[in-house]
């Protein structure tokens, strides 16, 4: 769980990172001049431009931000769930599959002996008789 946590703060980051770096070459489009330089347009600054498309990437921005944060905590939500298989009843801890009694006896430290619901018991003995 706490690794999960972790890689999800760090593709927030990388988020982050990757948008800062899209509203800096914004501006330092605008500073340096590239297209004059790249393309030999005139060269006219427009700062209502760089201002304009640096509000659109922010929105986008948070856009990206919010629904990235929801998926990480579907995410984080989903990861805490025990994985039973339906067929043999086995347990999925640390990537192996356990027996229900290896398991608790693994995770909780607890033994564990055999029983039978009261339903089970009731019905089996009907049958017997």
């Amino acid at each position: 769980m706490n690794e999960t946590k972790e890689r999800g703060d760090s593709i927030l980051w990388i988020e982050a990172f990757g948008f800062s770096l899209l509203i800096a070459l914004t501006w330092v489009t605008e500073v340096i001049r590239i297209p004059y330089l790249l393309f030999d347009e005139p060269f006219e600054p427009n700062w209502h431009r760089a201002a304009l498309r640096s509000i659109v990437i922010l929105l986008v921005w948070t856009w990206v931000h919010l629904a990235t944060k929801r998926l990480l905590k579907r995410l984080h939500y989903l990861a805490e769930f025990l994985r039973i298989c339906g067929w043999c009843r086995k347990v999925c801890h640390d990537g192996q599959w356990l027996e229900m009694e290896k398991y608790f006896n693994s995770k909780f430290a607890t033994k564990t002996s055999t029983a039978c619901a009261r339903n089970v018991w009731q019905r089996e003995n009907k049958n017997s008789c």
